[in-house]
């Protein structure tokens, strides 16, 4: 394909300003050569159509439009809004005006052969995505055309599909309200919905309009519409079917939201029918598919609007004078202690035991559900479910804390009433579903009585929790503090069943909170060290501390160190030589010496001025491992731990001034550290910088003590990531003195 270029269309670029508003692209149009050009985004859009079309003789330019071809654009015409998201690259395409298409496509419905009818839905579907388009279409009251054919069942199977998909499109932009939509539409909308005959290309359409009749519809008449026709049962079937589970689950949240309280209860109901559940958690939940942000968005509101059933319960305080409640508070009591009814009705008796459940209000205990609200009468329906079904546990919960000392009982009512309020925080029963929320639970969805189930294993956690923590009554605000977070942190795994979310309970013990909050505590300092004042203070400490660092290194030559000797020919066996730096830096002193031999500097004969040293190399430059095979070497005795090395990584060779790279000084380390010390220590001889990894950890090791050192009068306080501002100066500079 050749390039053509288009006068008029290149500008003479001059500045780089002009520079950011040319676009190279290519146009192209069936039939013709494709077009290579500079788009000056400054030009009108209808001038460089015009120009485009005079290139291909294409008369009329105003009946002519520029398209995206890349489907993943939001727009597929482009204006002169949408022309900002044209990229240097991007292929265009040269097409009939959005005026023009939506006539076209108007009249191709309308009196067109249906082989053409077809085209045009396939194409209509297409492009009511566009606002540019579907405002054309729309004028031409293509959107009636549309419900008209809907509302007569002229097409069927994929041509409906076709329509119901552009009438979502034509009507997600905003443009037509939703209270326009005539009940005859709606019911065969819903008659689709109710019958699965119909396929998934009509259904998924049919629940998106359903949905968003629903929600946006202002008229109360068009919510029953729906209601009356679409039951949960009739969605519950849809989710069997992987490609329409959303949209069933979005039109589901929405009845449920617009549903009057009467009308919540049943669907609510509807939800925790067995069957409902089995079909949510088999074909949704415990599926291999992975479920996306939208899916677990619609799961998470659905979770939301279930929980907040409760919320009625919680906002309401008990009445300490109503016979029901002091007839739960009894039945509670006969569980708890295996008494009847005539035994527990002495004063002395029951206020007894009501203070060994945990009463504060011994004397009227409907007191506690009436004064803490919230939770209320939530933190009773609670109780009494714990202790009707799970009695055992319920009465070893009970009677573990009345056998500890009174300064280390755990108060059942007490401790149930705060757990209440804070599962209802920790699930926000009571708050309108987020937008963009995704977090949901799956083992909610599998039981009738979800919150009562959750609190079941809660309240053995809390009891659990205090006995590890050996508390008291002043920790109680602490324990529950650590159970939230046990909660919290299990949850986050998001468990199936409440089994497993049992399992996880089990496993984050007070002490493994512990730990995971001191390994939070120092992930924390690392982040903190990445603020910039610590990145400023650690620039200017470093050069101080690779001073300490150089200082060291000479110390260890100074010190001096035994190596096996090796000539350029290889290893002399059984023989050693001792290296040591003078004190005064100038000159290493050497000699042969055994195995177990630590001369003093006086006694090594031999001697390498400082300044006579050329240079020096390490790993495979080295002549005396060059052409060697390699080869790994235990570290000497008493070294910790004992570990192997390449001689590669442990060899370094000094080249005298005068000699040739065949005639060097070679050495093999006894390991890896000792290679660093002497490779540093002659970098820093020679005036070169130390690049070991020893050395990075030295350095680093020293910069995060001396910074902690000088941060500790600074402890508890946050350090800032930007500088504070710099306060406004004064009016004047006349200053008061105070006198002396």
């Amino acid at each position: 394909m050749s390039e053509t270029k288009v006068p008029g269309l290149n500008v003479r670029i001059t500045s780089k300003s002009q520079l950011d508003n040319i676009k190279k692209v290519a146009i192209t149009k069936p039939g013709q050569q494709a077009l290579f050009l500079e788009l000056d985004q400054n030009r009108p859009l209808a001038g460089i159509i015009q120009d485009i079309c005079e290139k291909w003789g294409i008369m009329q330019p105003e009946e002519y439009a520029i398209q995206f071809s890349d489907s993943n654009k939001q727009q597929i015409y482009i204006t002169e809004r949408s022309r900002l998201d044209i990229s240097n690259g991007d292929v265009l395409v040269l097409s009939p005006s959005p005026a023009k298409t939506a006539k076209e496509v108007y009249i191709t419905l309308k009196e067109g052969k249906p082989e053409e009818k077809m085209g045009a839905m396939e194409k209509l579907s297409r492009l009511s995505a566009d606002i540019t388009f579907a405002m054309e279409f729309i004028t031409n009251e293509g959107l009636d055309l549309i419900k008209q054919f809907v509302r007569d069942s002229k097409f069927h199977g994929e041509p409906m599909a076709y329509l119901l998909k552009s009438f979502v499109n034509l009507m997600e932009h905003g443009v037509v309200s939703w209270d326009t939509i005539e009940p005859e539409f709606t019911k065969k909308v819903t008659d689709y919905v109710s019958s699965p005959k119909h396929g998934n290309k009509i259904i998924q359409p049919s629940l998106e309009i359903l949905e968003s009749v629903i929600l946006n519809s202002t008229q109360l008449s068009k919510h029953k519409e729906v209601e009356q026709q679409v039951t949960p049962e009739k969605i519950n079937c849809h989710l069997n079917t992987p490609e329409l589970q959303k949209n069933a689950l979005a039109l589901l949240n929405a009845l449920f939201t617009k549903a009057s309280p009467d009308k919540k209860r049943k669907i609510n109901a509807s939800i925790q029918n067995k069957a409902f559940r089995n079909v949510l958690v088999t074909n949704v939940l415990n599926t291999s598919r992975t479920i996306g942000s939208e899916m677990g968005h619609q799961l998470y509101c659905l979770q939301t609007l279930m929980l907040n059933m409760y919320e009625t319960r919680m906002n309401t305080p008990a009445d300490p004078d109503d016979p029901n409640v002091q007839k739960q508070i009894d039945s509670l009591t006969k569980i708890c202690f295996d008494v009847d009814n005539e035994t527990a009705q002495s004063g002395n008796r029951k206020s007894t035991l009501y203070r060994k459940l945990g009463f504060q209000d011994q004397s009227n205990p409907g007191n506690d559900f009436s004064l803490n609200t919230p939770p209320g009468l939530l933190a009773l329906d609670n109780i009494c479910y714990f202790s009707n079904k799970y009695q055992e546990s319920c009465v070893k919960v009970v009677l573990e804390n009345c056998t500890r000392a009174d300064e280390h009982d755990c108060p059942f009512i007490k401790a149930s009433i705060m757990l209440t309020k804070t599962l209802c925080e920790i699930l926000r029963i009571g708050e309108p579903p987020q937008e963009e929320e995704t977090a949901y639970y799956p083992m909610l969805f599998s039981h009738d009585k979800p919150f009562e189930e959750f609190f079941c294993i809660c309240i053995q956690l809390l009891n659990k929790t205090w006995r590890e923590m050996r508390a008291s009554m002043e920790d109680f605000p602490k324990v529950l503090g650590v159970a939230k977070e046990q909660i919290t942190r299990a949850l986050q795994n998001q468990p199936p069943t409440f089994d497993a979310f049992r399992v996880r309970l089990n496993q984050l013990t007070y002490a493994e909170i512990i730990r995971l909050w001191e390994r939070e505590r120092k992930s924390k300092e690392e982040d903190q060290a990445q603020a910039a004042p610590i990145i400023e203070l650690r620039k200017m400490i470093t050069p101080e501390m690779k001073e300490l660092i150089r200082q060291q290194r000479l110390n260890y030559l100074i010190e001096g160190s035994k190596f096996p000797k090796y000539t350029t020919r290889g290893r002399t066996k059984e023989k050693y030589w001792q290296w040591k730096l003078t004190p005064n830096l100038k000159a290493f002193h050497y000699g042969d010496c055994a195995e177990n031999d630590n001369l003093p500097l006086e006694k090594l004969n031999n001697k390498l001025p400082v300044s006579d040293i050329k240079s020096f190399v390490t790993g495979r430059d080295c002549p005396h491992i060059k052409d060697k095979k390699e080869k790994t070497r235990m570290a000497p005795t008493g070294t910790l731990p004992k570990t192997k090395f390449k001689m590669t990584t442990t060899s370094f060779a000094i080249q005298h001034v005068n000699s040739d790279t065949n005639d060097m000084y070679c050495f093999v380390a006894k390991d890896e550290v000792e290679f660093d010390m002497w490779t540093d220590g002659l970098n820093v001889l020679l005036g070169h910088e130390m690049r070991s990894t020893q050395m990075y950890k030295d350095l680093n090791m020293l910069l995060d003590m001396e910074i902690r050192i000088r941060l500790l009068d600074a402890e508890g306080i946050a350090i800032p990531n930007e500088p504070p501002p710099i306060p406004p100066e004064p009016e004047n500079y006349d200053f008061a003195f105070p006198e002396l």
